[in-house]
C-alpha cells in the first residue's frame, strides 16, 4: 500500500495537522492508516494520548533495540493505528551515523511489515529538519507531501525540499513523487494569492489543486485529542481534507487497493 512522508524544512506549516487529518480521511474510506510519528517533538503522539504509558511501543525501539515495527503499533480508536514518537529519537543522527544501512532502515522495516499487514497505508510525520529520520522517511516513501503555509518563509522551505529531492534522485535512481499542499489558506490576505501563484510557478502540476483553509476547528481539535472529522465533521477543515484525499486518489498518488 501507499507510504506517505509529510515533510518541510520549516516548522509550523501544518505537517502534523496534515498527517493526522489525511489519515483520518483515509480511515473513513476504509484505507487503514498507520501513522508513524518521526518527530522527537512528538506532537502527533501527544494528540494520540499525552498521558498514556506507551512502554517501549515507540519508534526509538525500532532503531535502538531493532524491534520490528509490527511490535510497536498501538491502536488509535476510531482512526487507525500509530507508532508513537519518543524524545530519544533526537539521538538517532549522532548514534547511528548516516550510512546506507541506517538511511534504508525504515524502508526495510516497512517492507517486513507489509508482508504481515499488506493493507496498511503508512503516514509518516517527519521532523522539520533534514537528518537521518527525515531521510529514512523519504527513502521509504511512495509519495512525499510538502505542506506550505501561506507565507514566503514556508515557500522557501518547500523550495529547499525540492532541491533536496532532486539531489537524491540520482542516488535512488527514480524521481520521488511529491505533492505540494498549501495550508492556512486565508482568502482575506493578498499574500496568500501571491504565495499560491509563486508555488505554481515553481512546482507546476505537483502543486495540489486542493488548499487547506485557515480554520479555527483545525487548530482546536488537537486540544481534544481528535482529528478534524471527529471534532467537527461538517467544518471547512473536514471538507478540505476530504477533498485532498479525493484528489490524491483520483490522480493515483494514493492507491485504493
Amino acid at each position: 500500500m501507499t507510504r506517505i512522508a509529510i515533510f518541510n524544512q520549516k516548522g509550523g506549516v501544518g505537517k502534523t495537522t496534515t498527517a493526522l487529518n489525511l489519515a483520518a480521511a483515509m480511515s473513513r474510506r476504509q484505507l487503514t492508516p498507520l501513522m508513524i510519528d518521526m518527530d522527537p517533538q512528538a506532537h502527533l503522539t501527544q494528540i494520540y494520548n499525552a498521558s498514556q504509558d506507551i512502554g517501549n511501543h515507540h519508534l526509538f525501539s525500532f532503531y535502538k533495540e531493532s524491534l520490528p515495527l509490527n511490535q510497536l503499533i498501538l491502536p488509535w480508536e476510531g482512526l487507525g493505528k500509530i507508532i508513537p514518537s519518543h524524545k530519544e529519537l533526537i539521538k538517532v543522527d549522532s548514534v547511528f551515523g548516516k550510512g546506507p544501512s541506517i538511511l534504508n532502515r525504515l524502508k526495510y522495516g516497512l517492507d517486513a511489515l507489509d508482508s504481515l499487514s499488506p493493507n496498511l497505508n503508512s503516514v509518516m510525520d517527519c521532523c522539520p529538519y533534514l537528518g537521518v529520520l527525515s531521510l529514512n522517511a523519504i527513502f521509504a516513501a511512495d509519495l512525499i507531501i510538502i505542506p506550505i503555509a501561506s507565507d514566503f518563509l514556508s515557500l522557501k522551505g518547500a523550495k529547499k525540499v525540492d532541491q533536496t529531492l532532486r539531489a537524491l534522485e540520482p542516488v535512488l535512481k527514480r524521481r520521488l513523487p511529491r505533492r505540494y499542499l498549501i495550508t492556512r489558506y486565508d482568502r482575506r490576505r493578498s499574500m496568500t494569492f501571491s504565495v499560491e501563484k509563486e508555488a505554481f510557478e515553481c512546482f507546476g502540476e505537483d502543486l495540489c489543486k486542493t488548499v487547506i483553509s485557515e480554520n479555527v476547528t483545525i487548530a482546536e481539535s488537537p486540544q481534544y485529542h481528535q482529528d478534524i472529522f471527529s471534532f467537527s465533521m461538517n467544518s471547512t477543515g473536514a471538507q478540505d481534507y476530504r477533498a485532498l484525499l479525493d484528489e490524491l486518489l483520483k490522480d493515483g498518488s494514493i492507491q485504493q487497493s
